[in-house]
C-alpha cells in the first residue's frame, strides 16, 4: 500500500481537538472522512498519524500526518481531492507526497515547531477573533525575553506540564523560544516562537502564561527560574488560552514536500 503524506493546515475553533473521539469533532476524523470517499481501506476503519496531537481550540499550520491508501495517487490530485471533501470544514491539505514505508509522521520527525499568538490593546480583537489570546494591558518584551532565557536547554520541565500530561519524562530539551513584537493599531502583537523535538501536554501554553506574568510586571524574570526549579505544577503561572497557539511545523531528516511533485502551487 502507498504511503502519503500529507501537510494539514486548521482553525481548530470548531474541533475538540486533533485526535478522533467519539461524538466529537476532531481534525483527524474530518480527514478521515475525506479519505474514505476516495479508499476502501479507510470506508473500512482505517487510520492516520500525525506529527502532534493538538488540543480543543488549537491550530496549525503545517501539521503533518501520513497515510496509507490502496491506490497510488498522483500527490496533486490526492491533494485536490481531499480539499474537495473536506468542504466546508476549515482544514485544508497544503501538501501530499509519496513517501517511503519507514516513514512516520510522529515517530520520524525529528522537532516540533509552535508559534503563539498574544496580543496587548484595549479594543477587543476583530479579524483575529478566536486566533489569538487577549490581554488589555501593556507587555515589556525584554522582560519576557529575560525571563524565558531560563527555560532554554534541557530541563525538568514538571512545572510547565498538565498534570494530566502521560509523557514517561518531564526532562526535555527546549531549543528555542523567540519572542516577537509587532506593532498592531493602538495595540502590540507578541509571537512566541517556541522549537524542540518533543513538548510535555500544554508546556508552552503554561510556558507563555508565565511569560505574560512577567511582561505585565507581576513576576520578576528570574522567578521563571525559581518556578523551573521548583519542579511544581503549583508553582506555574496561569495557562493560557488555546486560541492562540499554532503548530507551524514538523522537521524530518529529509523534508517529504520538497519535491515538485506533492504540490502545484
Amino acid at each position: 500500500m502507498p504511503r502519503f503524506a500529507l501537510k494539514i493546515e486548521y482553525d481548530g475553533g470548531p474541533f475538540a481537538g486533533w485526535q478522533a473521539q467519539a461524538e466529537l469533532p476532531s481534525v483527524q476524523g474530518a480527514v478521515e472522512r475525506a479519505l474514505a470517499a476516495l479508499d476502501p481501506g479507510f470506508r473500512a476503519g482505517a487510520r492516520i498519524a500525525a506529527a502532534g496531537r493538538t488540543d480543543a481550540g488549537v491550530h496549525a499550520t503545517g501539521q503533518v500526518a501520513h497515510a496509507d491508501l490502496e491506490r497510488d495517487w498522483d500527490p496533486f490530485r490526492l491533494s485536490e481531492a481531499l480539499n474537495w471533501h473536506l468542504k466546508p470544514a476549515p482544514v485544508a491539505i497544503l501538501a501530499a507526497a509519496r513517501v517511503d514505508d519507514d516513514f512516520h509522521a510522529r515517530f520520524s520527525a525529528q522537532g516540533r515547531r509552535y508559534l503563539f499568538r498574544l496580543l496587548s490593546r484595549r479594543a477587543p480583537a476583530t479579524h483575529d477573533r478566536g486566533r489569538v489570546w487577549q490581554v488589555v494591558h501593556p507587555l515589556n518584551v525584554q522582560a519576557m525575553r529575560d525571563g524565558a532565557a531560563h527555560l532554554v536547554g534541557r530541563h525538568d520541565f514538571t512545572t510547565f506540564r498538565s498534570t494530566m500530561c502521560q509523557a514517561a519524562s518531564p526532562v526535555k530539551t527546549l531549543d528555542c523560544i523567540a519572542i516577537e513584537e509587532i506593532a498592531v493599531p493602538h495595540g502590540a502583537e507578541y509571537r512566541f516562537h517556541l522549537s524542540a523535538r518533543s513538548f510535555l501536554h500544554n508546556q508552552v501554553r503554561s510556558i507563555v502564561g508565565t511569560l505574560e506574568r512577567v511582561g505585565a510586571g507581576a513576576w520578576a524574570p528570574d522567578r521563571v527560574r525559581k518556578a523551573l526549579e521548583a519542579r511544581d505544577r503549583a508553582a506555574c503561572g496561569p495557562v493560557c488560552p488555546p486560541q492562540g497557539l499554532y503548530l507551524v511545523g514538523a522537521d524530518y531528516p529529509a523534508d517529504p514536500f520538497s519535491g515538485a511533485a506533492s504540490s502545484r502551487g
